[in-house]
């Protein structure tokens, strides 16, 4: 059926096109090449067919959560204060850090 059509509008617009234009016709011709433009569009927009988007593209969904346990080599270290009493009798706080 489509092809049929799109015969039939190729043929007018043919005929149509051998017509010789007259020398003062500078507005029938603007007029023709317009609605000529204007159903060339139509024409490619009913073979093109209709817009169909289909599945999205590039949609990832993101992995599956991963439980891991941490697991640190080095071993615990705290800081300690101790005091400590100089020669001069000056008790000075100190940090130390401390690992087990």
């Amino acid at each position: 059926m489509k092809r049929m059509l799109l015969g039939g509008v190729v043929v007018t617009a043919l005929i149509n096109a051998t017509v010789p234009a007259a020398a003062g016709d500078g507005a029938a011709l603007a007029a023709g090449a317009l609605g000529g433009l204007a159903l060339g569009t139509v024409i490619g927009s009913a073979a093109a067919g209709p817009y169909y988007p289909g599945k999205p593209v590039g949609v990832v969904s993101p992995p599956p959560p991963v439980y891991v346990e941490a697991y640190d080599e080095s071993p615990a270290c705290f800081i300690k204060r101790r005091r400590y009493v100089d020669e001069f009798g000056d008790v000075t706080v100190r940090r130390i850090r401390v690992c087990e």
